[in-house]
């Protein structure tokens, strides 16, 4: 089993801690990228570190390490070449362009040529089929290309060169990519301000441009809060509803009078807490005897309009905890108690598997079908058929 340096340690501690204190496990996926990182592939030394590093066992980290794509279960190398060859790129020559890699380098689908450069694969799809057809080295992009563009690519890539991909940063290896993908950024001087946008996805903002065509009441110089900033205005909107129940507190308690004659002569109106002294009539919360500040409901939009502020939220978005603000949930989250207990009881009915068996095997009860399959087949005769507790006949 190999031993990760102290570097990858160290960046394991860090990615773990993001995440909150009884939520450990969901920093697996970056971890998956980090061990990748330092040897190419996921592999069991890797498995076995996220599995110890999180207090799971190997088959609970093996389950997410075999469903996600980008995880490799095998050595990869320096270059991932992914052709995609699903529908739109397809119909293009995406086939076309594979079937030349895969002669030109020897190699076919998840398979690495022999100086360890460039793994090739198809894709199902990689999500740009307006510059289809596409391939990806490493998961940047190289749009349109075709057998000869392809050619000359990994070509490049193999002579020792870096080829500028079509959009995005500037190219880098597998390992350099998981370590960006595991959350750590790309240090290399001026590399992520090379590149750009593609034409294709920038032809909606032109023509809406050409139109005049925006968002009602869109302002594209609206500034995206920071979390603090975020923080701070939810601090304040706070600090501001405590002092005004105080205040309605203190008036509250003091005794409600009449309110002096109008000086038309006509009946004294009622007085209470939240007028009194003004000479000012009492409001219909003021009247029931209610210390609720007048705040207009946020229910007063649409479900729709107010869903739709919830997950994409702007300057104008009122905090979630603002006075007068209901903010509309998908579902109630469970309980913290509730989400700790039901972990435990997994992990007490998963125990960590050793390194000779998988997680859930019973040995004792193996041991007890084969014998008396055993023995069952020896007070039977050769022929005889005996089911043991597996369901399995011998």
């Amino acid at each position: 089993m190999s031993v990760f340096t102290d570097e990858t340690r160290e960046r394991a501690r860090e990615i773990i801690a993001r995440y909150p204190a009884d939520r450990s496990r969901s920093a697996l996926l970056p971890l998956l990228h980090l061990v990748q990182a330092e040897e190419g592939y996921v592999s069991p030394a890797g498995v076995a570190f996220c599995a110890e590093v999180l207090g799971l066992n190997k088959a609970q980290v093996g389950a997410v390490a075999t469903f996600y794509t980008m995880y490799k279960r095998r050595p990869t190398g320096d270059y991932l070449v992914s052709v995609c060859t699903n529908t739109m790129c397809n119909v293009l020559g995406g086939q076309e362009v594979y079937d030349t890699l895969a002669e030109h380098l020897g190699v076919g689908h998840d398979e690495t040529t022999a100086d360890g450069k460039i793994t090739l694969e198809h894709a199902e799809c990689l999500a740009a089929c307006d510059y289809g057809p596409v391939m990806t080295v490493n998961y940047d992009f190289f749009d349109g290309v075709d057998p000869q563009t392809a050619r000359g690519v990994v070509d490049e890539l193999r002579a020792g060169g870096r080829p500028m991909p079509t959009r995005g940063a500037r190219l880098c290896t597998l390992k350099e990519m998981a370590v960006q993908l595991a959350g750590f950024a790309d240090e290399r001087e001026g590399a992520v301000a090379d590149g750009g946008p593609g034409e294709p996805t920038l032809r909606g903002l032109r023509l809406a441009q050409e139109h005049g065509i925006s968002v009602p009441g869109f302002d594209p110089n609206t500034p995206i809060r920071s979390k603090a900033e975020a923080d701070k205005a939810a601090a304040e909107a706070k600090a501001r509803s405590e002092a005004d129940k105080t205040a309605e507190a203190k008036a509250a308690a003091k005794p409600a009078g009449t309110a002096p004659a109008p000086s038309n002569g006509g009946a004294a109106r009622p007085v209470t807490a939240g007028n009194a002294g003004t000479g000012e009539p009492a409001t219909p919360a003021q009247a029931a005897g209610s210390t609720t500040r007048d705040v207009k409901a946020p229910d007063a939009k649409s479900p729709e309009v107010r869903t739709a502020e919830t997950r994409q939220p702007d300057a104008a978005t009122a905090v979630p905890d603002a006075p007068g603000t209901k903010v509309p949930v998908d579902g109630a989250p469970p309980a913290p108690r509730d989400a700790r207990e039901a972990e435990a009881a997994g992990v007490a009915a998963n125990a960590p598997a050793g390194d000779g068996k998988p997680a859930g095997d019973d040995a004792g009860a193996q041991e007890r079908n084969l014998k008396e399959a055993e023995a069952g087949t020896s007070a039977g005769g050769a022929g005889s058929a005996v089911a043991s507790e597996t369901g399995v006949q011998k």
